[in-house]
């Protein structure tokens, strides 16, 4: 089975395309400034193990276009890798917002494509781009199934008393006001390769999504159950745009003292606050860089996200009543060896001890990284949301279904 997955951004549009169920990656890559004269596409093929790259600078004006010349990449007869847009059995569509209609993968019909529309005003940044890569998809693959996989749907498992605000019940109840949580596909694919390793269906785990939005999952028995994301994707770890957590009293004061409007603050909250606002710098190799030139600024700021971290670790194990493992991925938590050794220090009540030798070893993949008496384990693990979202694709019995029908 042929899975082409898409994950449209406003201004972007990566993909991949995988063979399943061998997990067969055929293509991937991505559409980058959509919109301008200097758009780019980089197109990555692997044949026998070798990885060919082609690189197209051109005027893309729209997702359209992008997707149309993506097809013909595929599609062309030196480095393409199917013969006809009909080959592809399924596309997978990553969207962020499934609010409470969705709690699992679906398959994409007009009532879906509604449901997703209404849901724009809660993720005004990221629905539209996602449901306007539906539309395209839907004009190109004419013979696929369209999918939707939802960000969300992970954190639908969060009991009540957890998702719920402490505001009068009106704002639940008609306007659905409550903790959603995003990077699901994430944590749900860090967290069932957890469980896998550590042969323990019956466990209790947190994960810790860290590039350059930041969030945290505590996942019991493969289920979500608490999250630091909420409403929106703004709470919780300090990000590298993103300011998380922030006492409400703030937002009144720049509103009411300093005259600011609610765009104003809304722009300030998601796009200048994080480490960019606390160094000048979102890239945490740029701010690294500035602590080993004695910037004591960017060393703050560094302490102040991993103190984050540490502080919702503790808050997740008494969650979970105990802990197994706690999983470091995203760019961050994949490479920032400093960064997962202060996120790690201090914990020993906790029974999480950190190895340093082992966390300073330069490896890809996954790895462990705690002490070998250490109670609870500390594990690297690469995220792939592309293989989750085809994974997910894939198990969906309509899916299979249409596929023998179509044979």
């Amino acid at each position: 089975m042929n899975i082409f997955v898409i994950n449209s951004g406003s201004s972007s549009l990566k993909y991949q395309l995988l063979e399943m169920p061998s997990e067969k990656v055929v293509c991937s890559g991505i559409v980058e400034r959509i919109g301008k004269e200097d758009a780019a596409i980089i197109h990555r093929t692997f044949k026998n193990e070798h990885e060919q790259v082609k690189r197209k600078v051109m005027k893309i004006a729209d997702h359209a276009e992008g997707l149309k010349e993506v097809v013909t990449l595929l599609t062309d007869k030196e480095i393409g890798v199917i013969t006809d847009p009909s080959e592809i059995h399924i596309v997978g569509h990553r969207v962020v917002h499934g609010g409470e209609s969705f709690a699992a993968t679906t398959v994409i019909t007009k009532g879906v494509k509604e449901k997703i529309k209404k849901l724009f005003p809660l993720a005004p940044l990221h629905n539209p781009p996602n449901y306007l890569g539906i539309e395209v998809a839907e004009r190109l693959f004419i013979k696929a199934k369209q999918v939707a996989v939802f960000d969300t749907a992970f954190h639908q498992t969060i009991p009540e008393e957890a998702y719920r605000y402490a505001i009068p019940s009106k704002f639940y109840y008609e306007y659905g006001i409550r903790v959603y949580g995003f990077h699901g596909t994430s944590h749900k694919y860090v967290s069932d390769k957890a469980i896998e390793y550590l042969q323990k269906v019956n466990s209790k785990i947190i994960t810790i999504h860290l590039g350059n939005g930041c969030s945290m999952t505590a996942v019991k028995d493969g289920k979500s159950v608490d999250t630091s994301m909420g409403f929106g994707p703004m709470n919780g770890l300090i990000m590298g745009t993103r300011a998380g957590d922030i006492d409400q009293s703030v937002i009144f004061y720049l509103v009411n003292q300093l005259g600011y409007d609610v765009d104003k603050v809304k722009e300030m909250l998601n796009y200048n606050s994080g480490m960019i606002g606390l160094t000048g710098l979102n890239d945490m190799r740029d701010i690294i860089a500035k602590i080993e030139n004695g910037d004591k600024q960017a060393e703050l700021a560094y302490h102040m996200y991993a103190y984050r971290i540490r502080k919702y670790i503790g808050t997740f194990t008494a969650v979970l009543n105990s802990l197994d493992a706690i999983v470091f991925t995203g760019g961050v938590g994949e490479n920032d060896r400093l960064m997962r050794k202060l996120c790690s220090s201090n914990l020993e009540y906790l029974g999480i001890e950190l190895d340093e030798e082992k966390n300073n070893r330069r490896l890809k993949g996954f790895h462990e990284i705690n002490k070998e008496h250490s109670r609870v384990r500390i594990l690297v693990i690469p995220t792939n949301e592309e293989l989750e979202i085809a994974t997910q694709c894939y198990q969906l019995s309509d899916c299979k279904e249409w596929l023998i029908g179509n044979r």
